[in-house]
């Protein structure tokens, strides 16, 4: 094959001259047809226009069989794009597009092989067009039937995987499960440690409902406390430590115990909130919390609360009459902390007391419109068993809840030990 330059005035024209000289060089079919595609695209628009193209074809026998193909579009004004070709091609200068390309028929020819274009390259028959085209038709068939296989292997691997994904999330989901069941049985078990079971003394009658403010934080900042103290009274503390969550928890836990240890041993009842601030005010800075604290007579019915900030406890009459028990007084971590005097009242058999934390009544946002409320509906729920009261009561106060909170309804009623 010699260098050959030949002008083109048409797509079809400039076609069949790539193919043959590509068939030629024994270029492998889809880089022939690549070929043919590609500089098709460079000339299209100067073809179209009516001015010809020159095709350039430079074989290199001694340089790898290499074959260089240059098509230059001499009355172009700008340098035809490029980007994006079936077969890559080079920028040449002015407004030419380049291929080379490794010929095998080229590169076969040694030192005693006859020169491209002699008689041995003469002999070889042109190929006619359509052969030419059959056999591009063919092998691109072919590749489509690879690429067909490959597709379908494809798919086959995605089921395989997605198959393998759909049984790693069962797995996944099960566990998840398995852990949220842990999960809640730890919960459940910190919330028993918490939260100690009614005192049992003969004459009253208590129970308690807790509703976190989050579903998944149920050891939020409201605590309470009851026990029975040497002397037969029973003593209750109801504690609102600022914050949410596992922080205000242990603020929390720390004015329970502090509140226990200080009435177990024998501290005035009016001192023990201003005394659980002298007590924790030396590790814990941060420390805010409302208090209130309750003792009662089981035989005598007695009753005496002392208060730092805390909602007013609620008393419950026989015949539904209510009142609430208010004693001024400022909370742990307060300026001046300490309840400024004792309320002392009595409940007689029937009446119902009625100890809770601010989440019960402003889920609203508005305490005493929440007050309120709370003593209709503790009225109307004063009759039903002592364990169904303070839910009872929350779910008719927790109808609307524009302020979420942390929630403790805490009941006590005195009943006849006769």
């Amino acid at each position: 094959m010699n260098q050959q330059t030949t002008i083109h005035h048409s797509l079809a024209g400039l076609r069949t001259t790539l193919r043959r000289l590509a068939h030629r060089a024994s270029l492998p079919v889809e880089v022939r047809y690549r070929l043919a595609l590609s500089a098709s695209r460079v000339a299209a628009a100067e073809l179209a226009a009516g001015r010809p193209v020159q095709l350039e074809v430079v074989p290199q026998p001694l340089d790898g069989g290499r074959l260089t193909v240059r098509l230059h579009l001499p009355h172009a004004r700008r340098q035809p794009p490029l980007d994006g070709l079936p077969l890559p091609a080079e920028r040449w200068p002015g407004t030419a597009a380049v291929w080379r390309l490794p010929a095998p028929a080229l590169g076969s020819a040694g030192p005693d092989a006859p020169a491209p274009g002699g008689p041995a390259g003469n002999d070889r028959k042109a190929p006619v067009l359509s052969e030419l085209l059959e056999e591009e038709l063919s092998a691109a068939v072919r590749q489509a039937d690879a690429l067909a296989e490959d597709h379908q292997r494809l798919k086959h691997e995605l089921a395989e995987t997605n198959s393998g994904v759909l049984a790693l999330y069962v797995q996944l989901e099960e566990r998840d499960e398995q852990l949220r069941q842990a999960h809640g049985r730890m919960l459940r078990q910190l919330e028993d440690a918490l939260r100690p079971p009614p005192v049992r003394v003969p004459g009253l009658e208590m129970a308690v409902h807790y509703e976190p403010a989050e579903k998944d934080a149920p050891t939020g900042g409201d605590l309470y406390d009851w026990f029975v103290l040497p002397d037969g009274t029973v003593h209750i503390t109801v504690v609102d430590a600022l914050g949410h969550g596992l922080t205000s928890t242990r603020s929390a836990l720390n004015v329970t115990h502090a509140v226990r240890t200080l009435a177990l041993e024998g501290h005035p009842l009016e001192s023990i909130v201003a005394r659980t601030d002298e007590v924790l005010a030396t590790f814990d800075h941060e420390l805010m919390a409302t208090v209130q604290l309750a003792r009662l007579d089981p035989a005598g019915g007695g009753l005496v609360l002392a208060n730092g900030s805390h909602p007013p406890a609620l008393l419950v009459r026989g015949d539904g009459s209510t009142r609430l028990l208010e004693v001024r007084g400022r909370g742990i971590g307060f300026p001046l902390p300490g309840s400024e005097r004792l309320l002392r009242d009595r409940l007689e058999p029937g009446d119902l007391l009625v100890l809770y934390t601010d989440g019960l009544t402003e889920s609203r946002r508005d305490p005493r419109e929440g007050e309120l409320r709370l003593a209709a509906a503790a009225s109307r729920h004063r009759h039903r068993p002592i364990e169904e009261i303070p839910g009872a009561i929350a779910d008719e106060m927790h109808t609307v809840i524009l302020h979420p909170d942390d929630t403790v309804a805490l009941t006590v009623r005195r009943v006849d030990q006769a």
